[in-house]
């Protein structure tokens, strides 16, 4: 999403945190692969979710030199088509997350990150509002 700000904190402390830029809420599926990962990186970077000068929507953060804000989120994974409780059956289990999670932020490169497992607090505001799913599954 195109924000205006974004921060992660963990109780009082906060640990990531950006001015104008893109964040990402990032989730994992049991299929999952390593394709998967290249695809939704190279997306992420070619994202072209910012403004021009006639207010069309042909920058990338990275033509812009904006910060990234990645964020990992498995309960986007909740189905909730039966019953009202969220099953998180569909998300890719914690310790393959977690990993899966370290190789997508290398692989991301440079940007600021929220911390895996973690009770976090994600604020921001988002700029437009601009937001975009991106589903490795319907490329």
């Amino acid at each position: 999403m195109r924000v205006t700000h974004a921060e992660v904190s963990i109780g009082a402390e906060v640990v990531a945190r950006i001015g104008p830029g893109q964040a990402c809420l990032i989730g994992f599926g049991r299929a999952d692969a390593d394709a998967d990962l290249d695809w939704m990186v190279r997306k992420l970077h070619a994202l072209r979710i910012f403004e021009d000068e006639r207010g069309r929507l042909s920058h990338s953060a990275d033509e812009l030199e904006l910060p990234h804000l990645l964020v990992p989120q498995f309960t986007l994974y909740g189905d909730v088509q039966q019953g009202n409780r969220p099953d998180f059956g569909p998300a890719m289990p914690p310790d393959e997350a977690r990993a899966r999670w370290s190789e997508f932020t290398q692989r991301f490169g440079t940007a600021e990150v929220g911390v895996f497992g973690a009770d976090m607090q994600f604020s921001l505001e988002n700029d437009g509002p601009v937001t975009i799913l991106l589903d490795s599954r319907r490329k």
